[in-house]
């Protein structure tokens, strides 16, 4: 072989790896979901002025946040008991208005939990088949409702449980 013929090889190679990096690094449907919903909430909130220097305004955001995107907020510095700080992570790109997706991939660099947090799932009621329901929805619903399903074992126990308090908890 060659010395050319080598080092294109050698260029190919290199140049094909950092493209699958790349690819692998692309955020996909449904990923991040938590991180994109509330930066863009977040984002909404800033004027020209505030993105300079919104990391106060994010602290304040999170101090108000619930659930999940407490969670989220836990993952950025952004609550008083966070063990991390990379707030910097999120607004230095905001002030630069660098678009939410991409700021969301670069935090899953850092942190992958931050990606892997979802939203529950929201059931439409009018629409639902519970039968194709897992037993962990089910149970997730009984949970959520504050029901209790005491000897339940099967799916068809969880079922009727659903069914027989469905009238308490749900406007069709």
């Amino acid at each position: 072989m060659s010395a050319i013929t080598l080092v294109n090889a050698i260029a190919f190679l290199l140049t094909s790896a950092l493209l699958i990096q790349k690819a692998s690094c692309v955020l996909k449907e449904g990923e991040c979901e938590v991180c994109i919903k509330f930066l863009t909430n977040f984002e909404k909130t800033l004027s020209d002025a505030d993105r300079k220097d919104s990391t106060e305004k994010l602290k304040k955001a999170c101090a108000k946040a619930k659930n999940k995107e407490n969670r989220f907020c836990y993952f950025i510095g952004g609550t008083n008991d966070a063990a991390t700080f990379i707030l910097n992570e999120v607004t230095k790109p905001l002030a630069y208005y660098k678009p939410i997706s991409s700021i969301c991939e670069a935090l899953k660099k850092k942190d992958k939990q931050i990606c892997e947090l979802a939203y529950e799932k929201v059931f439409d009621w009018k629409n639902i088949d519970l039968k194709k329901l897992k037993v962990k929805d089910l149970k997730k619903i009984l949970e959520d409702w504050g029901e209790t399903c005491s000897g339940c074992i099967e799916k068809t126990d969880f079922l009727k449980k659903v069914e027989s308090v469905k009238h308490k908890h749900v406007e069709l």
